[in-house]
């Protein structure tokens, strides 16, 4: 019962002391609180000072910005308007120097008009004299003026006619008196005397394409694939609006038809691209080399021609993709070989040399380099530099007379290139401009009165003309022959020389019954 009351006063002390302690701890988190609290008020107040000192400055700065940028647009502006005052004062000088100018110009228009008027008035006077004196002369002559300029024209027409003809047949005379010395010169001139319809040299290839979507592939991105293309080849390459087809541009026909197979085996292929694309030209390239050099050796080896040197075998071969006129060369040069081979056998001369030279005589046209010298010289001094003997290199070189001909063959290889480029169908002409020209001519003829028929013979070379006899006379019929040679030189394009014969027959015809 004693240590009751103790226990009671212990709890009693625990629950007093526990209770004390919890006030006490509790003053001291208000106490904590509060300061953290008050340090909060003191950070948050820091941070908004330094966001408005912040803010403070960025709006200065962009004030200042602003300022700047103000000060610009107006300097720009006053520039701008200082130029418009120049521009307006420059204008005002101009309009106010066009208006003195326009007045000196109407001054002077109303000085000329006063001229022109002077000037109408004297020529009124002047025709009005004029006539007067046709008037006077008519009624002593007792013919008019129209009748006078008549017969004063067909006086002057008929006397430059006989003079034409008489100095026509004087030329033809002294032509027959030197006909021995000046034959052969006469004929190789007729002969090489070629004016063909088309009389150009085939400068461009045309690549066929299946559709205008390759053009696009062929240009390439920017046009990259059509530039490496053009380095590549050398050649012009023009895309247009010409459906499915691609002009190819060259001088050189070698460099032509590299870049046309070369663009046909991209197309083909699929792939075209810088890289590929200089692939594929070198190894057409290659090709086109080793096809040259080939068709050089058979060349020879077709016309009997041995110890070639290589560079004139492959200017042989190189002729295969070179036209003249229309007519291929390399088969104009066979031509020529067999021709001149042909005529110094029958002239007792070295057949195999004349077929040599004639095969060689137009390797100048072949050269890789550009020169301004005739193909015929330097055809000359390639035949020279690559060991051919001097009866060579004369034909060669004299075969338009650019050199003196100093053997027998050279005239020989002469004649043969003007036969085998003056043959029918040699060079390029339609067959219907052939016939054309043909009908032309013997139109030309019919339009002379007098003349009842007319025929073109020999392709064109000759043309025979049938005139009445109770129309013409001999003299008019000589008259005919003149002046249709003198029209069809001056309204017509043909090759070599046309002989005109005027035929005047009398037939006596009766029937005994």
């Amino acid at each position: 019962m004693e240590l009751l009351p103790i226990a009671i006063g212990a709890i009693a002390g625990v629950v007093i002391g526990t209770g004390l302690a919890y006030l006490l701890f509790t003053k001291l988190l208000d106490k904590k609180a509060q300061e953290i609290v008050r340090e909060a008020e003191e950070k948050g107040e820091n941070v908004k000072q330094a966001k408005i000192l912040q803010a403070k400055e960025k709006f200065l700065a962009l004030k200042e910005e602003h300022s700047r940028e103000l000060k610009e647009r107006n300097k720009k502006v006053q520039s701008g308007e200082d130029r418009i005052k120049a521009r307006e004062s420059q204008l005002s000088k101009q309009i106010e120097q066009n208006k003195r100018t326009e007045t000196d110009l109407q001054k002077v228009r109303e000085n000329l008009s006063k001229q022109l008027e002077i000037v109408e008035k004297k020529q009124g006077d002047l025709e009005k004299a004029h006539l007067k004196s046709v008037a006077i002369l008519e009624e002593i002559s007792g013919i008019s003026q129209e009748e006078a300029k008549a017969k004063l024209m067909d006086e002057l027409k008929q006397e430059a006619r006989a003079m034409a003809s008489h100095q026509i047949q004087e030329i033809l005379d002294d032509a027959k008196l030197k006909a021995n010395a000046e034959a052969k010169k006469i004929i190789i001139q007729s002969i090489q005397r070629v004016a063909t319809e088309h009389a150009i040299e085939n400068s461009v290839s045309v690549f066929n394409i299946e559709n205008d979507d390759i053009k696009g592939r062929i240009i390439g991105r920017e046009g990259r694939n059509i530039r490496a293309i053009e380095a590549a080849t050398g050649v012009e390459i023009i895309v247009d609006d010409t459906p499915e087809a691609i002009i190819l541009s060259c001088f050189d026909p070698v460099r032509r038809e590299i870049a046309r197979l070369s663009m046909h085996q991209l197309v083909s292929d699929g792939r075209i691209h810088p890289a590929r694309i200089e692939e594929i030209v070198n190894k057409t390239r290659k090709n086109i080399e080793e096809e040259i050099m080939e068709v050089g050796k058979r060349t020879c080896i077709d016309l009997g021609i041995h110890n070639l040197h290589s560079e004139l075998i492959r200017m042989v071969g190189r002729m295969k993709y070179r036209s003249s006129y229309g007519q291929n060369l390399l088969q104009h040069s066979r031509e020529v070989a067999n021709l001149s081979a042909v005529m110094a056998a029958e002239l007792g001369l070295n057949a195999k040399a004349a077929k040599r030279a004639g095969l060689l005589h137009d390797i100048g046209k072949v050269f890789d380099e550009e020169s301004e010298m005739p193909h015929a010289v330097l055809g000359a001094k390639l035949a020279e530099k690559y060991g051919e003997k001097p009866d060579i290199i004369n034909a060669i070189g004299a075969h338009h007379d650019e050199m003196e001909m100093t053997t027998l063959l050279s005239p020989i290889i002469q004649v043969c290139d003007a036969i085998s480029g003056a043959r029918p169908g040699a060079r390029r002409e339609v067959v219907e401009s052939y016939i054309q020209r043909l009908k032309d001519l013997e139109n030309l003829a019919l339009e002379f009165p007098g003349v009842t028929k007319s025929y073109a013979i020999q392709a064109g070379r000759e043309l025979r003309v049938m005139v009445e006899s109770d129309q013409v006379t001999d003299q008019q019929a000589d008259q005919i022959s003149f002046d249709l040679s003198q029209k069809i030189q001056t309204e017509m394009t043909y090759p070599g020389q046309i002989k005109i014969t005027v035929i005047r027959e009398k037939r006596a015809v009766n029937y005994a019954r």
